[in-house]
């Protein structure tokens, strides 16, 4: 279901509760409400009113791609950028890393499963942006 961006700063600075699998109709929200907004790469679950740690993108071939838990754990390379967010009116400047390493869970059969990946460039700032939201930390 797609829903609207919330932009209650009480709500958006609040860490995210760990997901668990009970959580896949919060992630098809937010597939849904990512896929239907034109000025969105990238959204927290934080961002349509639950305070989940599930963040979704659009990868390369503008494809969803939904983490659970994600957790940046390794981050080199930094270098400043202003980012602008639906949540916020202004753009802000942050420091952001070209590249990083990222944990997070995959739903697949009705189970989380783990997963590490490694990224770097546009995406890679979209998940740091989309993990400070579900640390409670806004731009």
């Amino acid at each position: 279901m797609i829903k609207d961006i919330i932009t209650d700063e009480a709500v958006l600075s609040q860490p995210c509760e760990p997901a668990t699998a009970a959580d896949a109709e919060v992630a098809q929200d937010l597939v849904d409400t990512l896929l239907a907004n034109e000025e969105a790469a990238a959204l927290a679950a934080n961002q349509i009113g639950v305070t989940k740690a599930i963040i979704a993108y659009l990868n390369d071939k503008d494809r969803p791609v939904v983490m659970y838990n994600p957790q940046i754990t390794q981050a080199l390379k930094p270098f400043p950028a202003v980012e602008a967010c639906l949540s916020r009116e202004e753009a802000a400047g942050v420091t952001r890393y070209k590249w990083i390493r990222v944990s997070y869970d995959v739903l697949l059969n009705g189970e989380l499963m783990p997963r590490k990946k490694k990224m770097e460039g546009w995406q890679a700032q979209l998940v740091q942006h989309m993990v400070d939201h579900c640390n409670g930390e806004l731009v």
